[in-house]
């Protein structure tokens, strides 16, 4: 097989045009990657610039290089910054001359004095406004304080705790303080040996002096919520120690 005869010049450089093969001569498309004859890598650039440089060859017969479009990039680069500062400049110069007009279309004022006008006041008496000092009010009863249940009354109460007598007054006191400080209102003692509706031989810890069973129930759930075992009772004296009743 015979060496194939070299290309022509013009015809062996990349283009999009395409060209022949360096190698064996075969024609290629544009843009082909490999001679379909013989498989060599055909000189053909891919990119912005080759692009570019295939147009330029196209139209002009002369190329000056790749150097020529990193010039004609900064030369339009230029150009444009040169537009904007022009730009600008005709823009700051016309709101100057429009701020100049506006305060040359202001009139000046005519040099006026304000004028005042006197006024004779007369002298007046100050009344005092203040109220006088109302007496200070009582001090609240001490929350500190066990509630005595009503001599010669019968009702209801809320049984929070029974002490037994023989561990002595001061234990239900004391527990009368707990309930006290745990927030339950109107605690107080009361012997169970003086009332017939109780077990005799306790210190019973109640809360709430009432006149119904109705009435005991409405408060039952606040004293529950810091002692659960409390419950309603009725509360009634011996007939020997009511007072006698008036006919």
């Amino acid at each position: 097989m015979g060496v194939p005869p070299e290309p022509p010049e013009d015809q062996a450089g990349p283009d999009d045009e395409g060209g022949r093969c360096p190698r064996c001569g075969t024609p290629y498309e544009p843009l082909q990657e490999y001679c379909l004859e013989c498989g060599l890598r055909l000189p053909v650039q891919r990119g912005v610039i080759p692009v570019l440089a295939n147009a330029w060859r196209r139209r002009f017969r002369r190329y000056p290089g790749d150097w020529i479009w990193p010039v004609l990039g900064l030369l339009i680069i230029a150009a444009l910054a040169a537009a904007v500062g022009v730009l600008a400049t005709t823009g700051g110069g016309s709101s100057a001359q429009t701020r100049a007009e506006t305060q040359a279309s202001v009139p000046l004022s005519t040099g006026t004095l304000p004028t005042t006008t006197e006024t004779s006041t007369l002298p007046t008496e100050s009344v005092p406004t203040t109220a006088p000092e109302q007496p200070p009010p009582p001090p609240p009863p001490s929350s500190n304080t066990l509630t005595e249940w009503p001599a010669g009354q019968d009702g209801w109460t809320i049984v929070l705790s029974s002490v037994p007598q023989n561990a002595g007054r001061a234990a239900a006191v004391d527990a009368g303080q707990k309930a006290l400080s745990a927030g339950v209102k109107d605690v107080g003692i009361l012997n169970s040996s003086e009332y017939s509706s109780l077990h005799s031989g306790y210190f019973v810890v109640f809360s709430g002096v009432f006149n119904s069973e109705a009435d005991a129930r409405s408060g039952l759930d606040a004293a529950q919520n810091s002692y659960p075992q409390a419950y309603v009772r009725e509360i009634t004296q011996y007939l020997a120690w009511r007072p006698a009743r008036l006919t």
